[in-house]
Parts: C-alpha cells; sequence; structure tokens
C-alpha cells in the first residue's frame, strides 16, 4: 500500500495478466469439490432424509426464474 495508487493499479493489472484463467478455474473447481461437494455428499450420505426430490428442486428453479422474466 506504500506504492503509488496508478502503480498499484499497474502491478495488479500485469497480476491479472499473468493468470491463466482455466488453470484458475481448475484449480478453483477441485477444491470446491474436495471441500463443499464432498461435505454436502458426507451429510447426505449420513442422513438421506435431507435429500430434495428432482422435481422439487426443477419446481424451485422455475419459479426464481420466472420471475425473472
Amino acid at each position: 500500500m506504500s506504492l503509488p495508487p496508478d502503480v498499484r493499479k499497474h502491478v495488479a493489472l500485469r497480476l491479472l495478466e499473468s493468470v491463466d484463467p482455466q488453470e484458475a478455474f481448475d484449480l478453483a473447481s477441485e477444491s470446491w469439490l474436495r471441500s463443499d461437494v464432498a461435505a454436502a455428499y458426507d451429510a447426505l450420505k449420513a442422513d438421506p432424509a435431507r435429500a430434495i426430490p428432482a422435481d422439487d428442486v426443477r419446481a424451485g428453479f422455475k419459479a426464481k426464474w420466472s420471475t425473472r422474466s
């Protein structure tokens, strides 16, 4: 934060340019699968009553998206 704002902006933009978007996506996806998805799977296996029927999920999506048009 000791750099002038224009220099910080330049450095930040250069750092963003150096990131491979596909690699960043792959790393984020892998992390999400290993943490959030794995925990949800374990919770569902431990208590199958937590499952939401697919028809209910679809109906919920349909209701949510129908309000957006």
